[in-house]
């Protein structure tokens, strides 16, 4: 009976043992289930930059003065002296050529004799005229000679009257034997030296009108649709790189260049004491009417059924989710989005297949550093 009893206690505390043994297994088992880390899986991801707000139309052309004058003498002549060179700046006044003279001012002479001759014979021709009055109020000549006598008092003055323009003509091109500025300005062109036979009307110097400025270029045909007058493009200067200016074109020409078929573009310039006459200067436009389209590449673009998405990482959260685009066309570089996407958005550009709404992903190190800031041409990746 005792050793009965003995049997079953000692059963008893080996039961006990086992169950406890049991029971700190599956304690351990629980704490080791709930310690068990949450998956978070590393992405490779690329910054969406700027917008592309279409095909950029740029073209070269030359600083100008908006109203250039063609300065040539009203009479021809051998030019005698230039007074100025190119570069120069002219007033209102100021003498830039000179032709012979010689020959205008003799004829400024025989004008001077033609109308003195023209007032002896009006004073002559005014003595037989009063003559013939006081004889016709005596009854003593005709009539007929009286009107004779006015007749040819008239026509002497006449006469005088003709002299006296001939002599103004001929002290007019005196005067124009001189070539002078009609405005203030830059001497821009030079046509013609000393020494050279003229005539009149051709231009000899050219000067560039103070005032507005603007840039010439020529653009090809299948261009010419995007520029309209008032169109705002963006100016650029080849000798100051920071220099932008905001353009309006002003003027498009009707016709194309029989030589080059292109179509001459004038744009105004804002006033702005940087911009010299002759500068090089670039034109810089965007087609009209075009949409802008952000680059994503070829790798971030997923579907959820027949619904173009990608996968957008909240830099916040840490977490990926699904976000439907509109895909506008595809380039060389990837996919062009017209829809669905904003500049800094963080997209999965690689294993997309592997995403889950709401699924924690880990960025690279390069990312994280940065706060997301990455260019969207650059990706990075990182070891699981």
């Amino acid at each position: 009976m005792f050793s009965f009893a003995n049997g079953k206690t000692a059963f008893v505390s080996k039961s006990l043992l086992v169950a406890v043994a049991l029971g700190a297994l599956t304690a351990c088992s629980e704490e080791k289930k709930v310690e068990a880390p949450e998956i978070v899986r590393p992405v490779k991801v690329a910054e969406v930059s700027e917008p592309d707000i279409g095909r950029k139309l740029d073209y070269s052309g030359s600083v100008r003065a908006r109203t250039e004058m063609n300065l040539g003498f009203r009479v021809a002549g051998k030019m005698t002296e230039r007074l100025v060179d190119i570069g120069q700046r002219v007033k209102p006044g100021d003498v830039l050529a000179r032709l012979d003279a010689v020959d205008y001012q003799l004829a400024v002479r025989r004008a001077e004799a033609d109308l003195s001759a023209a007032t002896k014979q009006v004073e002559i021709s005014g003595l037989a005229r009063r003559r013939a009055e006081t004889l016709a109020e005596k009854n003593i000549s005709s009539q007929s000679q009286l009107e004779q006598a006015q007749l040819a008092n008239d026509q002497a003055i006449s006469q005088k009257e003709s002299a006296q323009s001939a002599l103004d003509q001929a002290r007019n091109q005196v005067a124009y034997t001189d070539l002078k500025a009609t405005q203030t300005g830059i001497v821009t062109t030079v046509s013609a030296d000393a020494g050279q036979v003229v005539s009149a009307g051709t231009p000899v110097v050219t000067v560039a009108i103070d005032g507005e400025k603007e840039v010439q270029v020529a653009v090809p045909e299948m261009d010419i649709g995007n520029f309209k007058p008032g169109k705002t493009v963006k100016a650029r200067f080849w000798s100051a790189t920071d220099l932008v200016l905001d353009g309006k074109v002003r003027e498009v020409a009707g016709s194309a260049d029989p030589q080059s078929r292109t179509f001459a573009v004038r744009v105004s310039l804002p006033e702005d004491g940087r911009i010299l006459l002759g500068m090089t200067a670039n034109i810089a436009a965007v087609e009209d009417n075009a949409t802008p389209t952000w680059s994503i590449p070829l790798a971030a673009l997923a579907k959820r059924g027949d619904q173009p998405v990608v996968w957008i990482v909240d830099r916040q959260k840490s977490v990926v989710n699904s976000r439907p685009i509109k895909v506008a066309d595809f380039s060389d570089n990837g996919v062009r989005v017209s829809e669905g996407i904003a500049k800094g958005d963080l997209v999965v550009s690689a294993g997309t297949q592997f995403m889950k709404e709401d699924m924690k992903v880990k960025l690279p190190q390069t990312v994280a550093s940065r706060f997301g800031t990455v260019s969207s041409q650059t990706t990075a990746s990182i070891q699981p």
